[in-house]
């Protein structure tokens, strides 16, 4: 299939990479992995057994009055353990390179129909300036989104890295849920060339 450039060029990519039918489970499946592996997983309570002290019965078995007690760190008391406490734990799943290579196809070929793809030669910018940066957006008609490019420059990140709701990534770092989330979509040709190596 062909694309076109912001400045009228037709640039041949792969069919498979950026054609494919949109197949909304599998992006969902990979969305929520993405977003799960993101997760610290750090949180810890201590149970009865991990809370120092109540070691001895703290009154006889019978002949009290009061209801029976083992320990004085029960969760039924106040300074006691928690019953079902929180380990630290990974909220990783699994998803092979088969499945994200697919579901990453769906998303540019989703993007793609949707019109919310733009392609340009490149994204340089003379002098990390924010206001170059605006000229240059407002040059190619990009409010909010996100910038691919094959490289990223330190100029275009100092750039862009204060003007709101514009991201700028490298294609080998370029993720789903970044994709999913972004208005418009402005793909460099050099970035667009390694992403279809990666998908093809």
């Amino acid at each position: 299939m062909n694309l076109n450039t912001t400045t009228g060029e037709t640039i041949a990519v792969s069919e498979e990479a950026f054609a494919r039918e949109f197949n909304e489970a599998l992006v969902h499946q990979v969305v929520t992995a993405y977003l799960a592996a993101g997760r610290a997983g750090t949180k810890a309570q201590k149970t009865r057994s991990d809370v120092r002290g109540g070691g001895r019965k703290p009154w006889r078995q019978k002949g009290t009055g009061r209801a029976r007690a083992g320990t004085i760190r029960s969760p039924l008391w106040r300074t006691g353990g928690v019953t079902f406490a929180a380990r630290p734990r990974s909220f990783e799943q699994k998803v092979n390179r088969k499945m994200y290579r697919g579901a990453m196809q769906c998303i540019f070929s989703e993007l793609l129909r949707s019109d919310r793809v733009l392609i340009v030669d490149d994204f340089e910018v003379s002098e990390p300036r924010t206001k170059f940066a605006v000229a240059k957006l407002s040059e190619i008609g990009l409010e909010k989104g996100l910038i691919v490019v094959d490289e990223l420059t330190e100029n275009a990140y100092l750039s862009l890295r204060n003007i709101p709701n514009v991201d700028i990534v490298e294609a080998k770092s370029c993720d789903p849920v970044s994709l999913v989330s972004a208005d418009k979509v402005v793909l460099t040709v050099g970035a667009l060339k390694q992403i279809e190596e990666a998908l093809a």
